[in-house]
């Protein structure tokens, strides 16, 4: 499985825009771009294919539909698992060596799926089992990949590449599911596993050939445990990134329904065998390619904010035609359209999350972002699953299945009333590079790991302006719990009204020192407004106090 870089961000000193006046085919004259590009685009379709045989083979292993929905639950749900520390190693270690180690996971994991199903060995148990394992590397290999592609293209060219992207994403999407029906219907699942485990080779061959510049850093080197709740600080005090996840939530949680629910629907109502099921899992993946295609013109007439909203009603009034007009006309119309529109969504999420976060999280940040897309996919799987269960999906009534489509048609909709409070930048860039507003403190000989260290910054100000004082602290308190502190408070002293003090503590004194880079241009109002209120002649005074144990 992979995805190239749809969601990586550019390093510190590129623009977080990318220029648009570049050609949409410049990323092609990159050769290391080209080589990932068509390896990546071969083992997408491998990917559907895997994905087509995995669905089918259940319903044959255990026509259930809650067993059918477990089979993109227990795909989805690694990356749910594991995508945030995965995060935190492709910011912290060298991405060609995490790339590598999750190709060749992957591949083991879909051979010997493969072998086991060519012997009649497998089971719903052991389908389950490998679709998981299969996923555990799909969740080491993503948040690497994404973040890779600003080191593949030069600046100019990102956007037109996250374009190509999309495309060939796109393209596989379209043309894996009906490779992987003609497949199974030919030669079984079996060796449809084997084939997409083959179609890894190529991702790592290009991948093993990749001579990539090691990054370097005069602070220490974050600790993974660290590094994840670094990670996981900066998303729970950005409320940008807060807003992107919670709208991603939504629309995926609601629209998972359609996937899960498809193969019941192909086998059992519109009575098409894995061929069928492949064409209508193709026709989705066709009309994202002409969404992927349609958004820079869609994008110049329509805010982000509307585009998912239109996507999230028309991808719903899809889902309700699926559920209400069960011909096999009306269900390319709604799966074409559908992929359509979720391209569209899922792009304008895509890129507010790309530019939310600045370089030293953005490997975590996006890795909350794809944790979010496959969380709501994997609960969204077992849950529409579960409301159309029954203990024999041959004996259902199609109103399970319909109902659950409705039901999931409308929770997106009522999803959009999250627009009153979560709502998408509208921004093409914001001024994420650090800005150094905190000047760095002299420690002497002290130990990296030395803490926990609290700082203190003494401020003098009018006692009549009190109040606004406290407010304008209130941004800087997000920016110091955003950029590692564990605490936050602002205290007056009883004796002298005129006097206040601002606290914070952070685990250590490396990652104290990682707060000062961590501050960025975008943050310099809140700073400047808070330094207005002081008096004093000279700036506030700043103390730093550590543990006397970790002295």
């Amino acid at each position: 499985m992979a995805y190239l870089a749809t969601y990586g961000g550019p390093r510190p000193e590129q623009s977080r825009a990318a220029s648009s006046d570049g050609s949409l085919w410049n990323p092609l004259h990159q050769p290391l771009f080209v080589g990932l590009f068509l390896a990546a685009f071969a083992s997408n379709v491998g990917t559907w294919i895997q994905s087509v045989a995995a669905a089918w083979l259940m319903t044959s292993l255990a026509p259930n539909a809650l067993m059918v929905g477990l089979v993109q639950t227990l795909s989805g749900l690694p990356v749910f698992l594991f995508i945030i520390p995965a995060g935190a190693l492709a910011d912290l270690m060298d991405r060609r060596r995490l790339l590598l180690f999750a190709q060749g996971w992957m591949l083991g994991a879909a051979a010997l799926l493969g072998v086991l199903t060519i012997e009649s060995l497998v089971t719903p148990g052991l389908l389950l089992l490998l679709t998981f394992v299969l996923g555990i590397g799909a969740a080491l290999n993503n948040p690497a990949w994404q973040a890779s592609l600003p080191e593949l293209v030069k600046r100019k060219d990102l956007s037109a590449a996250i374009a190509l992207n999309s495309i060939q994403f796109n393209l596989a999407r379209a043309i894996g599911p009906a490779i992987g029906g003609l497949l199974v219907a030919a030669i079984g699942a079996g060796y449809a596993f084997v084939i997409n485990s083959a179609s890894f080779l190529g991702v790592a061959g290009v991948l093993y050939g990749w001579q990539r510049e090691e990054e370097h850093s005069t602070l220490p080197t974050e600790r993974l445990v660290g590094a994840v709740k670094a990670g996981i600080r900066y998303t729970r005090y950005s409320p940008r990134l807060t807003a992107i996840l919670v709208r991603t939530g939504l629309y995926t949680l609601g629209g998972s329904a359609m996937p899960a629910l498809l193969p019941l629907l192909a086998r059992y109502e519109l009575r098409m065998g894995a061929t069928g099921y492949g064409e209508l899992l193709g026709l989705f993946g066709a009309g994202g390619v002409i969404g992927g295609v349609l958004v820079p013109q869609i994008r110049r007439v329509l805010s982000r904010e509307n585009i998912l909203i239109a996507s999230t009603i028309i991808y719903a009034a899809a889902m309700t035609t699926l559920a209400e007009m069960p011909g096999t006309g009306s269900a390319f119309a709604a799966m074409f359209v559908g992929g359509a529109v979720w391209v569209l969504a899922m792009t304008v999420l895509n890129v507010s999350a790309q530019i939310a976060a600045p370089h030293w999280v953005s490997g975590r940040a996006l890795a909350m972002y794809q944790f979010v897309v496959q969380g709501g996919i994997a609960l969204g799987g077992v849950m529409w699953g579960a409301a159309a269960s029954r203990s024999n999906i041959s004996m259902a009534s199609r109103s399970n299945i319909s109902m659950a489509l409705n039901v999931a048609a409308l929770f997106m909709v009522i999803g959009l009333a999250a627009a009153l409070i979560y709502r998408l930048p509208e921004s093409e860039s914001f001024p994420l590079e650090p800005a150094g507003l905190m000047p760095t403190p002299v420690a002497g000989d002290l130990s990296p790991d030395a803490g926990p260290v609290m700082v203190s910054v003494e401020y003098e100000i009018n006692p009549a302006q009190s109040k606004e004082f406290r407010n304008a602290m209130k941004a800087l308190r997000t920016i110091r719990l955003r950029d590692g502190a564990i605490f936050w408070g602002l205290f007056s002293d009883s004796a002298n009204p005129a006097r206040f003090v601002e606290y914070f503590m952070v685990e250590s004194w490396s990652e104290h020192l990682r707060q000062h880079v961590r501050v960025t241009a975008e943050d310099s109002p809140a700073f400047e407004r808070a330094r207005q209120f002081h008096l004093g002649a000279t700036p506030p005074t700043v103390s730093h106090e550590i543990a006397a144990g970790g002295v």
